[in-house]
């Protein structure tokens, strides 16, 4: 997935293709435009950081580690339990 600078800049090479260098002025407003159109966009997304994104991913494998470790613990109970009965 494209950054929101590499989009911008992808869209902009695209222009200067297609617009002469007549037309430069117009080329910048169209471009600006653009630039706000779609940091609208992506502020109305669900978006999270990859900062964000790491630190859930560390705290869900810490919570199934203890998810399974009390797993174990159940099933020794329950053997245990079992073994009694």
């Amino acid at each position: 997935m494209l950054t929101p600078q590499q989009l911008f800049s992808a869209i902009n090479d695209q222009i200067g293709q297609v617009l002469p260098g007549v037309a430069k002025h117009a080329q910048e407003d169209f471009h600006n435009h653009l630039k706000i159109v779609v940091a609208s966009v992506l502020s109305k997304l669900d978006l999270v950081t990859r900062e964000e994104f790491d630190t859930q991913v560390e705290v869900l494998r810490k919570t199934r580690e203890k998810v399974e470790r009390l797993e174990k613990v159940v099933a020794e109970l329950e053997a245990q339990s079992g073994s009694k009965a």
